[in-house]
């Protein structure tokens, strides 16, 4: 037996937030939408500053979240005081990776 979160209460509903909002970037990412992958990234974007640049990054460091052949959702977590979402992802290359998405929620009460 497995027990975990109510089907329907809010843990249920946070995961199923967070979840819907990477499978979005991920998607933008192999629509090779710069400007969408970028927007689900507010902490970075001063570090890459323009959405072309952010691609570029991804599309050569970090080809698993780039072009993933599968991914996997594991557990939500809290690390440092932050949401974190665990990702397993099988990259191109057959390698898998487990990449860690910490998540911020917006004034607007959305998750990025």
């Amino acid at each position: 037996l497995i027990v975990g979160p109510a089907l329907g209460g809010p843990e249920h509903e946070l995961r199923r937030n967070v979840i819907a909002v990477i499978r979005s970037q991920i998607a933008a990412f192999q629509r090779d939408d710069g400007d969408m992958a970028f927007s689900y990234a507010p902490e970075v974007q001063s570090q890459f500053g323009t959405a072309d640049a952010f691609l570029t990054r991804f599309a050569a460091a970090y080809k698993p979240v780039f072009r993933p052949k599968s991914v996997v959702f594991l557990n939500l977590a809290f690390s440092r005081g932050r949401l974190v979402q665990r990702v397993l992802l099988q990259g191109p290359d057959d390698i898998a990776v487990v990449a860690l998405f910490p998540m911020m929620q917006m004034n607007d009460g959305s998750w990025r």
